[in-house]
């Protein structure tokens, strides 16, 4: 993994010698934490997307909520969530997911905003998500769009660490159990519903 995040530096190094003056400079501006660190000395962002869809080619970010994870505790004075308005018509197999009706979604503030944000959080940190490739790509996407390039963003993914925790136990992993609000319940951790009133 190591390996893998010092590419990710010399990558974010030589992406920085092309990048505009902007959101994404100021971003690849911030080195990476020093990995060779105890993880708890390591600056993370806890981040969740909603979205319209799982392609990033053809579908949208619809909200993002992030806290950060300082020393391995919380730090809920830099919880954010925001909507992003959103032109495009949502179907209703989508909101019964999300929860994000049109009308919330149009009284959202624009992607640019928003993503601009989020980068200058999760600068100099590593971004922790749960199906992180979610998150990578879409960011991804996001970033090609509205800036022209596509970044690759260092991540530690939670369904997977769930998922070789209980491989390595020799449990039989059944249809949900990696979804996050069964391991949630499993480990006695707070609901969505708990998470998005503290960040409100």
């Amino acid at each position: 993994m190591f390996d893998f995040l010092f590419s990710a530096e010399n990558r974010r190094k030589k992406l920085l010698e092309s990048a505009a003056e902007g959101p994404v400079k100021q971003y690849l501006s911030v080195p990476l934490p020093d990995l060779r660190s105890d993880i708890h000395a390591v600056p993370l962002l806890a981040l969740d997307f909603e979205t319209s869809g799982l392609k990033p080619s053809s579908d949208c970010i619809l909200s993002v909520g992030y806290v950060a994870v300082n020393g391995g505790e919380i730090s809920l004075s830099t919880a954010c969530h925001q909507l992003i308005k959103s032109s495009k018509a949502l179907t209703e197999e989508s909101v019964v997911i999300h929860k994000i009706t049109d009308d919330a979604s149009a009284a959202g503030e624009s992607i640019e905003a928003v993503i601009g944000n989020l980068l200058q959080a999760l600068a100099g940190k590593v971004m922790v998500a749960h199906n992180a490739k979610i998150e990578t790509t879409f960011l991804a996407q996001a970033c090609k769009k509205l800036y022209g390039m596509s970044l690759h963003f260092p991540a530690i993914d939670t369904m997977l660490i769930a998922k070789r925790w209980l491989e390595r136990r020799n449990k039989e992993i059944g249809q949900g159990d990696l979804r996050l609000f069964n391991l949630r319940k499993q480990y006695g951790l707070p609901t969505c519903l708990c998470i998005r009133h503290i960040m409100h």
